[in-house]
């Protein structure tokens, strides 16, 4: 998960795009994925404001309704369409997109249904997002170039249920289905690319 980049373009592009306002609402419940996302979304010319609850998110929405934002689908006191059906209510013209690592297409169209403009399936890439939220008429995005790996899609999963589980490789073996052997030996290898 590269949310980290640092693109000349996408922030040119986004200028280009948005000559308004530029605020945007990160409502996520993983702290440090919070945090890279955030920070890769200011250096893309956003003025991020963040918060880590349905409630916290909501209430941001009252207070000053962004003109975009990026929403978790679940956290860990509701549900993030609540936000965006929220936003979408307070200000009509935002753009808001939804991220998880639950994704159905039943789930999909509720989203879109209830003014997402997107949904992205985690882990995502901060160009993605940006390219999502930018996206004119409603769009798809392009489809990148050099996505992750099947087996890096999974190897990531595995990383975020394990440091959710704090570290516990029974509780995870149990969560993910699978034997507690052929989980500690996933965790020994290395990333596969």
């Amino acid at each position: 998960m590269d949310v980290a980049m640092n693109d000349a373009a996408s922030t040119a592009a986004l200028r280009a795009k948005t000559p308004g306002e530029r605020s945007l609402l990160i409502v996520e419940d993983d702290k440090s994925f919070l945090q890279r996302l955030a920070k890769a979304l200011e250096t893309r010319g956003f003025t991020v404001k963040i918060a880590e609850s349905v409630t916290d998110g909501l209430q941001r929405v009252e207070q000053d309704a962004p003109a975009f934002a990026i929403v978790d689908m679940r956290l860990g006191d509701g549900n993030g369409l609540d936000v965006i059906s929220a936003l979408k209510r307070r200000r009509p013209d935002a753009r808001g997109i939804i991220l998880t690592g639950y994704g159905n297409i039943a789930t999909a169209v509720n989203a879109v249904k209830l003014g997402a403009v997107d949904y992205l399936a985690k882990p995502v890439d901060a160009d993605d997002v940006v390219a999502a939220l930018l996206a004119l008429d409603n769009k798809k995005i392009e489809p990148p170039e050099n996505p992750m790996s099947a087996d890096r899609v999974r190897w990531e999963h595995i990383q975020r249920i394990y440091e959710l589980c704090g570290r516990n490789v029974s509780e995870t073996a149990r969560r993910l289905n699978m034997h507690r052997r052929t989980l500690q030996r996933i965790l020994a290898k290395r990333a596969p690319r």
